[in-house]
């Protein structure tokens, strides 16, 4: 990903929170360019500057938001549901629940996304599934995220521990 001058730097694993919330920040950033080529691009092939763009979106949400979804589900969420305190319980299920329907959602854009760019148009019937999918991705993550990020993540600052750091890092490190 390009440096920007003047840009926060990410955070580390000694802030694993923080490493969460700029991750997303990155899902944010690639499903607004997702978005934005479904809903723009009615046909044809799609130019060069697109089908990077697309593809970068494409290959983050393969790997750094499978990491993401491990950090919360393996690491996050167990020591949350650990703590106990029901809301925080039903919050939990909600979004690992979430996190189910977002990959399925995503694995249908990668595929029609891939046939797009492979066929260099895209038909109708296609480009109403992917707007459906791109769409729903947006409204699941605008709600996702922030109920994270105003609700589990305080609560968690709480209440985590340093091992948290530790075992993202060892995710990265696979």
């Amino acid at each position: 990903m390009a440096v920007q001058i003047g840009a926060k730097p990410d955070a580390g694993f000694e802030n694993p929170l923080a490493m969460l919330a700029d991750c997303h920040r990155r899902i944010e950033n690639f499903l607004r360019v997702l978005c934005h080529v479904a809903e723009t691009r009615l046909d044809g092939a799609l130019s060069a500057d697109e089908s990077s763009a697309v593809e970068s979106a494409l290959a983050y949400f393969r790997t750094g938001g499978q990491r993401h979804t491990q950090d919360e589900e393996e690491s996050l969420f167990p020591r949350m549901a650990a703590a106990g305190g029901a809301e925080s319980l039903a919050e939990l299920g909600k979004l690992e629940h979430e996190h189910s329907e977002a990959n399925e959602l995503h694995g249908i854009a990668d595929e029609l996304f891939t046939e797009w760019m492979a066929a260099g148009q895209i038909a109708e019937a296609q480009r109403g599934a992917l707007r459906a999918a791109t769409d729903r991705l947006q409204e699941l993550y605008r709600e996702h995220i922030r109920v994270e990020e105003e609700i589990v993540f305080p609560q968690a600052a709480r209440q985590l521990d340093a091992a948290m750091g530790a075992e993202f890092r060892a995710r990265r490190l696979r």
